[in-house]
């Protein structure tokens, strides 16, 4: 497990079992050092080209891996008491050669960009349900994110 440029926001190397016949690819597991607790888990696929941005939830934490395609991931912490208020950081996550877990906790803007030739698919396990009135969206040209797309 490592840290980013982002206070609390983590990168986790995933385990890969392949043989000639396919792959297992480990996500999370209740015994991690970084597991908190299980929300729901869901898959959000994403088309060679496309963004979705920008996201903040307000309580819910995301674990995030890319089993399929390249995706590139971009988070602004805007939280006024974090030591890392005003930081952008970028993370690209794919198989073969970057399979890893993104922890990002609430509170973090957040949007990712399918960067593969084709679609990618992403996987979340979150550590509580999703809530509708926990979800803050703004545009993925918002000027109050310093990242453009």
């Amino acid at each position: 497990m490592t840290t980013t440029s982002i206070h609390d926001v983590l990168l986790t190397d995933l385990r890969q079992i392949i043989d000639e016949r396919g792959a297992v690819l480990h996500h999370l597991r209740n015994d991690a050092v970084d597991f908190h607790s299980f929300g729901e888990a869901y898959f959000s696929e994403i088309i060679p080209g496309a963004i979705k941005a920008w996201k903040r939830h307000r309580t819910q934490g995301q674990n995030l891996a890319v089993p399929i395609g390249r995706v590139r991931f971009a988070i602004h912490d805007d939280r006024s008491d974090s030591p890392t208020c005003g930081a952008v950081d970028v993370i690209e996550l794919g198989r073969p050669d970057n399979y890893k877990r993104l922890t990002i906790p609430f509170g973090l803007w957040y949007g990712f960009h399918c960067i593969s030739d084709s679609s990618a698919l992403i996987a979340n396990v979150a550590d509580i349900p999703h809530n509708l009135n926990d979800v803050e969206l703004l545009d993925q040209n918002d000027d109050r994110i310093p990242y453009r797309w």
